[in-house]
């Protein structure tokens, strides 16, 4: 079995794999004050408690957003888990030419959901990831990564506007019932939401029309089962997009 870890900025992604089936998966929050032990202890004791047994894990792979956290994680799965993980970096075999000016700047994250979107699809894609940012991925039908686009994420968004603002109340982030709010709770809700729907739709006809295709377009990341009903061009939510990337990757390099 393998142990496929996502560090992103503010959660933590990570499942477990026998051969090509995600049998266990968890997220917890991202904590750079955490020791390697902390984590240990956490990830061990959830991975447990989900029925596996540590000792079968043979492998992990890991990609991290979050420069502090890199020898952590690694010393976290060395010591937990008697694994010395692949790492996600610069050099690493992923079977797709990556077409950015500086191949270095792509986030392994995303290097990890366009492998996976392309694997599985085999055609042009765009991939929406819904994390602390809001990153769209392209893919041509040759599987080159073409690059993409950064947008502040939903919550980054959320907590500015609060902060700003100081009379608006921090509400849940949740689909309103109408477009038009009949409360200041409803009203913010439905700027968020629909708002970001109408970003995600704009953005990926811009895309199309650049790109020449009609690429697939997939979403992840912790919000996309809520905006992706509202958006008319999102066609399916992958919530493990990222994880089976790391496992495909894992597999080319573990040799």
């Amino acid at each position: 079995m393998i142990l496929a870890i996502d560090v992103g900025n503010t959660n933590i992604m990570f499942g477990v794999f026998r051969r090509k089936d995600i049998i266990g998966h968890w997220r917890i929050g991202t904590d750079k004050t955490k020791t390697s032990d902390e984590y240990g202890v956490l990830l061990r004791k959830l991975v447990e408690l989900g029925g596996v047994n540590v000792k079968s894990i043979r492998g992990a792979i890991l990609s991290c957003v979050v420069p502090p956290l890199l020898d952590v994680l690694v010393a976290t799965l060395k010591s937990y888990f008697g694994v010395n993980p692949i790492v996600v970096e610069p050099g690493i075999r992923t079977g797709m030419p990556i077409l950015y000016h500086n191949p270095k700047e792509v986030g392994a994250d995303r290097i990890a959901n366009a492998v996976a979107a392309f694997n599985e699809y085999r055609r042009s894609v765009v991939i929406v990831d819904f994390g602390t940012a809001t990153t769209f991925d392209c893919i041509s039908e040759k599987g080159e990564y073409l690059g993409g686009v950064i947008a502040p994420g939903i919550m980054v968004s959320a907590e500015a506007l609060f902060e700003a603002a100081s009379k608006l109340p921090k509400v849940e982030i949740t689909i309103p019932r109408a477009v038009i709010g009949k409360t200041t709770v409803h009203s913010i809700q439905s700027g968020i939401i629909y708002g970001y729907a109408g970003l995600v739709d704009g953005i990926v006809e811009r895309i199309r029309k650049e790109m020449g295709t009609n690429p697939k377009v997939i979403a992840t990341g912790g919000l996309a089962r809520l905006v992706a009903p509202e958006s008319k061009t999102i066609e399916k939510v992958d919530e493990f997009l990222t994880l089976k990337g790391l496992r495909l990757i894992y597999e080319w390099n573990a040799q």
